[in-house]
Parts: C-alpha cells; sequence; structure tokens
C-alpha cells in the first residue's frame, strides 16, 4: 500500500513538473502562455476570495523556473461527477493542480471560479466561512493536492 502511494505521489509531481514546464528562456517569455495560479484566501471580512497569480519563472541552466512555496507531500484525489462538498475551509495551507475533470468553486457573495485540466490554485482559506467545491460535468475530476510546510 506504501508503495502504490509514493508511486502515485511521484506520477503525480511527474504531472506536476510536466504542467509547470518552463518558457525556454527569458528574452523569448512573452511569446508562451502564462502560467496562473488562482489564490483562495480569507479576507478580514471572514469571506472567502480570489486572485490570480502569475508563476514568474527565472533562468536557471538553460531552463526557467518557478519555485512553489515549499511543502510537505503530496496526494491524489479523486472525485465523482455531481460530488459537492458544501462550505468548508481548506484543511490546510495547499496547491491543488486540476489533472482531469472539471471542478467549480463558489466563494463569498456567489463568485464562482471554474477548473479544469492544468487549472492551479493556492487555496489558503483555513479561516473564515470558506468555500463551495463541486465537480462538474461527466467525469471523476482528479485532482493533486501538495500540502504547503510552515517553512517558507
Amino acid at each position: 500500500m506504501k508503495s502504490t502511494r509514493a508511486w502515485f505521489v511521484g506520477i503525480g509531481l511527474s504531472g506536476l513538473s510536466v504542467l509547470l514546464q518552463p518558457a525556454q528562456s527569458a528574452e523569448d517569455a512573452a511569446t508562451h502562455k502564462p502560467v496562473m495560479i488562482t489564490r483562495i484566501f480569507a479576507g478580514p471580512d471572514g469571506q472567502s476570495h480570489a486572485e490570480e497569480i502569475e508563476a514568474k519563472f527565472a533562468p536557471s541552466g538553460g531552463t526557467d523556473v518557478y519555485k512553489l512555496i515549499a511543502n510537505a507531500g503530496a496526494e491524489l484525489r479523486r472525485a465523482p461527477p455531481g460530488r459537492a462538498s458544501d462550505w468548508h475551509t481548506a484543511p490546510r495551507r495547499q496547491y491543488v493542480i486540476t489533472l482531469s475533470g472539471r471542478g467549480e468553486l463558489e466563494l463569498s457573495g456567489g463568485q464562482k471560479v471554474s477548473v479544469g485540466p492544468g487549472h492551479i490554485e493556492l487555496v489558503e482559506d483555513i479561516t473564515g466561512k470558506g468555500h463551495i467545491t463541486r465537480t462538474v460535468g461527466t467525469e471523476d475530476r482528479v485532482t493533486i493536492q501538495v500540502p504547503l510546510s510552515d517553512r517558507p
């Protein structure tokens, strides 16, 4: 069981590295599609909000690299079509990367964030009202969740 879990985490992290494949060089970065991360966070009003953060790549030995926040392991999750998780806060600060399927996050004030393959969320609303997560469409939503460590 442990080796199977390690295998899935390894495959998921490999998928993450492909997903975050950097631009070929800093000079031609403008010709590449930006890699965006949706940050979900609790505001001072106790409500969950979203903002888009662009991954800023830096040159490193012939490739460009964007360093993720230090993390503490990862896990794959699969949710069936139609699954909904009513108002809840994130269990911890984490990246959630959709590998397949589609989802929808409902935030404060009815704002909805659609997520699909390749979408990256930085979920930080560990306090306050939280958000609703739904699996939409006709296929399972498979995600990799990368918990953030307490270290920067």
